[in-house]
């Protein structure tokens, strides 16, 4: 009830932006985090102000909810898609267009993903939008996030005709909470202008972008082996769209081209980031552009692995995206972790902090990429005044880096429980977090 103060206690307790606490605890009151901290201290300093609370007990681990910093979750009645392997981008688009054209009840199939979504424990996502049937699903079933409507296939003259006011439009149908955003969908979709033209009309409005970069091999930089320049200034041509500069003969990656548009900065994250070489990460660092790394759709679609290494050692801004189940074998965020966590080793990373971050990019990282990691309303981290939005997960707890690891080794099909705004929207049969101690003080 309002006004109820309830301390969630757990075996170990991961605020992400402190040290993980053995046997912490969680004090929440009207949907707000109250204290964090170790047990007995939380529970002390509730008695010494008289505060009547009700404690629900964990013995594994409590997080702060996930973050999924890339989905379709209208495509989540697809899964036929998913479920195969396929032998680059285009074998997969032309899979999914024929499953895509079939009649589909996008909101209704929208609706059961984001259940799904808090099944496994996330709390926020940043859900792209095609069909505006599918636009008001996060409103509806009240998680946190951006519904990011994506924009695609539009070409200068009818852009300037008809397409940006249709795409305001659109975009002011979508429901203002939890969040609106654009999606201009790829550099190869799209020409030049509607590309200049887009990171305009949220940035008016206070909104927030999301874009595929470096999905396509299409998209890579290309280097004359002829020693020939491939990199001229094409910026000054009036270049009509990312395909004609490729017709010319440009080397030029996609990333440089959209920054070359204006289109990065800390109001925008990216999607999947395979494509991308040291100068391209560079950039996104730069523009402080955070990138959603999504391996299991990656290797569904055939393509190469994420660098996952490169975006940890230099320093890079990461999140973690389950994409859609047209794409993945599920929207258990965690699978996603434990691939990058193979990946990272593959590719040579070797320092003792590899657990930690990645388990970060998939709560704080997530948050940050979709910019509710400050502020009232801030998620991804476990903290005095934050949102109240916690996951508990089934996992030994004995020591603190062994119960991380198992996290993020094998933490798919862990979840056991979620909360959103201090209320509890899904339990599993093997839950316990039941009352274990009710104080009422006069």
């Amino acid at each position: 009830m309002k006004g109820d103060v309830t301390v969630y206690s757990a075996g170990l307790v991961v605020p992400m932006t402190a040290p993980p606490i053995l046997r912490g605890a969680v004090a929440v009151k009207d949907g707000r985090i109250l204290h964090v901290g170790e047990r007995r201290w939380v529970i002390e300093s509730l008695e010494q102000q008289d505060v009547p609370y009700l404690e629900q007990h964990w013995p594994g681990a409590l997080l702060p909810g996930l973050v999924n910093a890339h989905s379709h979750l209208q495509y989540t009645g697809m899964a036929e898609v998913g479920a195969r392997r396929y032998d680059g981008f285009d074998d997969w688009a032309d899979a999914f267009t024929v499953q895509y054209e079939k009649p589909h009840d996008w909101r209704a199939d929208a609706i059961r993903g984001a259940r799904e979504l808090i099944r496994y424990g996330v709390t926020g996502v940043a859900d792209i939008v095609t069909d505006m049937e599918a636009a008001d699903v996060l409103h509806e079933v009240g998680m946190r996030g951006i519904a990011f409507w994506e924009v695609m296939n539009w070409e200068t003259a009818d852009w300037n005709e008809r397409g940006r006011e249709q795409v305001i439009a659109d975009l002011e149908r979508i429901p203002a909470t939890p969040g609106a955003g654009l999606s201009p969908h790829a550099p190869y979709s799209l020409d030049t202008v509607p590309l200049l033209d887009m990171p305009d009309i949220v940035r008016q409005r206070g909104q927030r972008l999301h874009l595929h970069l470096g999905e396509s091999a299409f998209e890579e930089e290309r280097v004359d082996t002829e020693g020939g320049d491939t990199h001229r200034a094409w910026h000054f041509l009036g270049v009509q769209s990312f395909r004609a500069l490729r017709s010319l003969g440009f080397g030029t990656s996609a990333t440089d081209f959209v920054d070359r548009l204006g289109v990065l900065g800390p109001d925008c994250h990216v999607a999947h980031g395979v494509y991308m070489t040291a100068k391209d990460r560079a950039l996104l660092r730069a523009r402080g552009t955070a990138v959603a790394l999504c391996p299991r759709s990656n290797e569904v679609i055939g393509l190469a692995p994420p660098p996952v290494a490169a975006y940890l050692r230099e320093g890079s801004a990461i999140a973690v995206g389950t994409d859609s189940l047209s794409s993945s074998p599920s929207l258990d965020l965690m699978g996603d972790v434990t691939a990058l966590y193979a990946i990272a080793r593959e590719q040579g990373y070797t320092r003792p902090d590899l657990h930690s971050r990645l388990l970060s990019a998939a709560t704080l990282g997530g948050a940050h990429a979709i910019g509710l990691d400050v502020g009232p309303d801030r998620i991804g981290h476990l903290a005095v005044g934050a949102a109240a939005d916690l996951a508990f997960f089934d996992v030994a707890v004995s020591r603190v880096d062994d119960a991380i690891a198992e996290l993020v080794e094998a933490g798919s099909g862990r979840s056991v429980a979620t909360v959103i705004d201090g209320t509890t929207r899904w339990s599993a049969p093997s839950w316990t977090g039941q009352r274990v101690a009710a104080v009422e003080l006069s």
